[in-house]
């Protein structure tokens, strides 16, 4: 079974900077895309950076310059630093990470149960 935690949530005040990690465990055939989401309180689930396993980064227009997101090679441990903390990215983080399964040899996505940021001005 393939689980991810993620870890580094709390509270900080505007400008203030915090570090996000994810870890999946389990025995796919291999790992994909590292992905950090956000969801915040009567707003839709976004994207706000990922990885591939190959080291391909992308962010989104709202995090760009401001987080950084890193991977240890094609393993599943992915952090988000967050730098430039505003109240607009006071939301739930959320870790999804692909891997192809062993019994079906399908693509499949994992995702942890989110972890609270809140920024506060």
């Amino acid at each position: 079974q393939v689980t991810v935690v993620e870890s580094g949530g709390g509270s900080v005040t505007t400008g203030g900077s915090m570090r996000l990690s994810c870890e999946a465990s389990g025995s796919p055939v291999s790992w994909g895309t590292m992905a950090w989401h956000r969801q915040a309180p009567g707003k839709l689930r976004e994207v706000v950076a990922q990885v591939t396993r190959d080291g391909q980064i992308t962010y989104s227009e709202a995090s760009q310059g401001r987080f950084t997101i890193s991977r240890d090679g094609a393993k599943p441990t992915a952090g988000l630093q967050m730098n430039s903390l505003l109240p607009a990215d006071t939301a739930v983080y959320y870790c999804s990470v692909e891997y192809m399964d062993r019994q079906y040899f399908m693509a499949n996505t994992v995702w942890g149960s989110g972890t609270q940021v809140t920024v506060s001005s």
